[in-house]
């Protein structure tokens, strides 16, 4: 890492480290580099035979299993990096943070100093807790009434434990569309949202700027911007890239590249980047470590919050969205989770239970409906090949996606007949209605 010069000032906790390098001579309006983390854990669900009779559907051994083992290898020892550098007076290090209500419940169980963590960083006023559904669902496909819902329940939560609320919006796995930035504008309680920026939403237009959403002014829009994103998320650890290994400031290089004509660059990943899908020996840690020195000594580059940023730079243009896109996969569209018929089916039946589930006015009952309206029991279903499968399978608990779907449609016909008490037949026409095969 190349050597920055450091004062003398330190930031309150920091023994060793200051806050004040020696910047580079500003040339022209700094560009905002917005850095998003994405924190959730989804809550897997038991083997379930046609046999089985179990009001709780949670392999919680395995959620905890898991959860710690993260814990231990990307959360505590990253946060405490990012905790660092958000307490520098003169120059903090602010970025935001998504975290899912169902990672929220894990931790709050087995992991409760990663809430402490998480609560001293609100506290630092450098981080921006960024509004989604609770339960990382697919909500905003098929029920608008359960889309606010559960975007209501996580605002709840946010505002309890770090004494936030919400002012940008990041729907499940960048779910976009304009409909559904109209939804969302129409709460009136959001200023902007997240979106992936590729080449056929932006067409000729860079996406390092501020868009308006079709919704209007009140909304606005930036783009994640995936080629550099992906650098640290996917190809950090491959030693067949050209750029490997990647430094810290190596990275700010390729920032600086796109800066002159960039007023907002913003980069985002899954928190668990950082430990998990890359290894410690793959020094990721180290690069995290780095990476906010490297870019306080860039005096035309500032770390925003996404909020921060819209505020400091004009809208540039409109951006529409007709159909549904993501982040997920090559396609960036969602038949990550919507594409054969098996999740249509599963997400048909699923939310065809919904006004039983609603009618039924017992809290418990819809609880355990919205556990399983978590986005990963449909992307396990995927049966997509190459790569994308290659990344459906790193996740996924189960062999096959045909073993996730028959293991999920057995705890839907469990939780309809034993639970909800609803007709085969009726469910099916209900689960029909409900289809989103007609929107992929």
């Amino acid at each position: 890492m190349r050597e920055y010069k450091l004062g003398n000032d330190q930031g309150p906790g920091m023994s060793t480290l200051s806050d004040q390098v020696e910047p580079r001579k500003e040339q022209r309006m700094s560009t905002s580099v917005c850095l998003y983390f994405q924190m959730h854990q989804p809550m897997r669900l038991k083997p379930c035979s046609v046999f089985d009779q179990d009001d709780n559907y949670i392999d919680h051994t395995l959620n905890r299993d898991i959860l710690l083992r993260v814990a231990r290898n990307c959360y505590v020892p990253a946060l405490h990096t990012l905790l660092r550098y958000a307490r520098f007076k003169r120059k903090p290090f602010k970025f935001a943070l998504s975290i899912t209500g169902c990672l929220l419940d894990q931790l709050q169980r087995h992991c409760p100093e990663v809430i402490i963590q998480l609560r001293e960083l609100s506290h630092t006023g450098c981080v921006e807790f960024l509004g989604e559904t609770y339960y990382h669902s697919l909500a905003c496909m098929t029920s608008n009434t359960e889309f606010k819902a559960q975007v209501d329940l996580h605002t709840q939560r946010i505002e309890e434990l770090f004494d936030q609320t919400p002012r940008f919006f990041r729907n499940t796995e960048l779910i976009y569309s304009d409909s559904i930035a109209k939804t969302v504008a129409s709460w009136d309680r959001f200023d902007g949202m997240l979106l992936e920026g590729f080449e056929q939403v932006l067409g000729n237009r860079p996406g390092t700027q501020v868009f308006e959403s079709v919704a209007g002014e009140q909304l606005k829009l930036l783009t994640r911007h995936y080629h550099l994103s992906d650098d640290i998320a996917f190809r950090f650890s491959n030693k067949q890239w050209v750029s490997w290994p990647l430094t810290a400031d190596k990275f700010v290089d390729r920032l600086q590249a796109q800066a002159e004509h960039a007023d907002v660059i913003l980069l985002g990943m899954d928190f668990e980047t950082f430990g998990e899908h890359h290894k410690y020996t793959t020094n990721i840690h180290s690069f995290l470590r780095e990476l906010p020195l490297a870019l306080m000594a860039q005096e035309n580059l500032r770390c925003h919050t996404p909020s921060q940023a819209i505020a400091k730079h004009q809208t540039r243009s409109t951006l529409s969205v007709p159909d549904m896109i993501s982040w997920a996969d090559t396609q960036r569209d969602i038949t990550a989770w919507a594409g054969n018929r098996m999740q249509s089916e599963a997400l048909g039946r699923l939310f065809g239970m919904y006004p039983h589930v609603l009618a039924s006015g017992d809290e418990k009952l819809l609880e355990a409906w919205r556990q399983l309206t978590i986005s990963d029991h449909f992307y396990y279903m995927c049966t997509k090949h190459m790569n994308d499968g290659q990344v459906h399978a790193y996740f996924s608990p189960f062999d096959s996606p045909y073993d996730a779907y028959i293991n999920y449609m057995n705890i839907l016909e469990d939780f309809a007949s034993r639970r909800l008490g609803v007709d085969a037949e009726e469910l099916k026409q209900a689960s029909d209605e409900s289809s989103v095969e007609s929107q992929v």
